[in-house]
């Protein structure tokens, strides 16, 4: 008898129907944070969630998800709702909730893609084959990160205490196991960046995303032939000003396919 042991990002995003767009997950150690869960496992819940809904039409277009307050250790409640259907997309207010009260709340739309006219203006950086690099060691505080398999290209996680004149970090990354790509692990590694103020500022220090918007650029069937290769993922900030610093991001597919990109806004303090 052969018994097959689930992916520890499908454990993590599990969720139970209690009916009437209300459902229960629960926290794993695996992807906790330094306080709280991994964000962008939270993000990629919630998505689960709306994928779940029977009224849901399309696929995600867009997502901002608004982080009010850590996610304690246990079970946590999604409670998502369609605001509004169009003709081409879908609206969703979503909401995670535990008995201490709401989390985090979540506006997306979903929506169906026709064939239009279509052009790639950003340029994808340019960085050698990622098993050409050598992978990253993860820091022990931070358990979520032994969930990828991390090549870094520029501005890895910062070691020597020492300032860097630039934000940007680049890096090869894919889930570990290896998993193939779905919406919710495209989610989830839009936020699998550490904050763009350890790299300036050459150390760790209290830090945590406030809002992360994510826009996806490919449908279901582009993204299924990605299968479990690594993506190409770059950030940088535009400013960090009086204890709040800005993050933009592009996901590539190792093809030159610009999978989604977002943005957040994140509290620091120093």
């Amino acid at each position: 008898m052969t018994t097959t042991t689930a992916h520890p990002f499908n454990t993590a995003i599990s969720l139970a129907d209690n009916g009437n767009g209300h459902y229960t997950g629960q926290t794993t150690p695996a992807y906790a944070n330094m306080v709280g869960p991994f964000g962008g496992v939270t993000a990629a819940a919630i998505v689960q969630a709306i994928c779940q809904h029977p009224d849901r039409i399309g696929e995600p277009v867009a997502l901002t998800v608004n982080y009010l307050a850590p996610v304690s250790d246990g079970s946590f409640d999604i409670a998502v709702r369609a605001a509004r259907t169009n003709r081409t997309n879908q609206h969703w207010i979503a909401e995670v909730s535990q008995d201490h009260g709401v989390t985090t709340t979540a506006t997306a739309v979903f929506g169906t893609r026709r064939d239009a006219w279509s052009d790639t203006q950003a340029t994808m950086p340019s960085a050698p084959d990622p098993e050409t690099l050598t992978g990253t060691t993860t820091p022990e505080v931070v358990p979520w990160m032994r969930n990828y398999d991390m090549h870094y290209v520029d501005g890895g996680v910062p070691t020597d205490s020492k300032e860097s004149a630039s934000s940007t970090t680049t890096l090869w990354v894919r889930q570990r196991p290896a998993r193939a790509m779905d919406f919710a692990a495209l989610t989830a590694l839009t936020d699998v960046f550490f904050p763009r103020v350890f790299l300036r500022r050459g150390r760790m220090l209290p830090a945590g995303t406030i809002s992360l918007t994510t826009y996806f650029h490919v449908d279901g069937a582009e993204l299924a032939q990605h299968g479990t290769d690594y993506v190409l993922a770059t950030a940088h900030a535009q400013r960090f000003a009086r204890g709040y610093f800005d993050q933009s991001a592009q996901i590539w597919g190792r093809g030159g396919t610009l999978l989604a990109t977002s943005h957040q806004i994140v509290y620091y303090k120093d």
